[in-house]
């Protein structure tokens, strides 16, 4: 039974996008409710981010609509979700200053802002560079903190556009199992990818869009097995899917 106070299920319904006259989404539809990550994967330019950025409110449609608990978007209970993106922007301050920001933002007191940012810091394990300005950190350690900074909110849903991909493999694997932590302390997150490994490690669900189409929507563990589109089957194989 659905908590009273949530904003899933998310639904898109018929939503599409298209920009100077070419259509990026069409027609796509689905619900996501609370549970483990749904990663959405497919070709480049099958319309990944543009998705995430219409869920996310970033982006209006031009077709269907975007649904929380049945509402519209400031139609009623504002959702709680946060969206971090593949180069993060840090601010000219430090790292607990960064991770605190959102939270003045959301009209938190100093003392509990500061002492959810700590926390949050701690989770990611950059609780030790607190003081250290934010954009001398590494590639990772800032998509790090980006991750905190976006899980202090406390988000029920929380947006990743393929938040690994400018990364070295040991840095993806730290931001992969901070994503893990986060899905298990009860966010529901929502990444796109381009990694089929990363996919199978992380998602509960797995969206596959093609052309601006979501052809296929089903639990990981059958997708990946057994994935009913011969797009994604192709995809899966690592062909070229035009």
């Amino acid at each position: 039974m659905r908590a009273p106070d949530t904003c899933l299920p998310l639904r898109a319904e018929g939503l599409g996008y298209a920009a100077n006259g070419v259509a990026v989404l069409r027609d796509v539809s689905f619900a996501l409710e609370s549970g483990p990550p749904a990663l959405i994967i497919g070709p480049n330019g099958a319309g990944k981010s543009v998705l995430l950025r219409l869920l996310h409110g970033l982006l209006p449609p031009t077709a269907g609509a975007v649904r929380w608990a049945g509402e519209n978007r400031g139609g009623g209970r504002m959702p709680r979700d946060a969206m971090v993106f593949q180069r993060p922007v840090m601010l000219r301050r430090s790292v607990l200053a960064n991770a605190a920001y959102p939270l003045k933002l959301a009209g938190l007191p100093r003392a509990e802002r500061l002492r959810r940012a700590r926390a949050a810091l701690g989770r990611v394990g950059l609780d030790g560079l607190a003081d250290r300005p934010a954009r001398r950190l590494s590639g990772g350690e800032q998509q790090r903190l980006a991750l905190a900074r976006a899980s202090a909110l406390d988000p029920e849903v929380l947006f990743l556009d393929e938040p690994c991909a400018s990364l070295d493999p040991a840095a993806a694997r730290a931001v992969e199992a901070i994503v893990a932590d986060i899905a298990a302390r009860g966010a529901k997150v929502v990444m796109t990818t381009q990694d089929l490994g990363q996919a199978r490690r992380l998602a509960g669900e797995v969206l596959f869009l093609h052309r601006g189409r979501l052809l296929e929507h089903a639990p990981a563990a059958a997708f990946f097995a057994d994935p009913k589109a011969p797009e994604a089957a192709a995809f899966l194989r690592g062909e070229l899917v035009w």
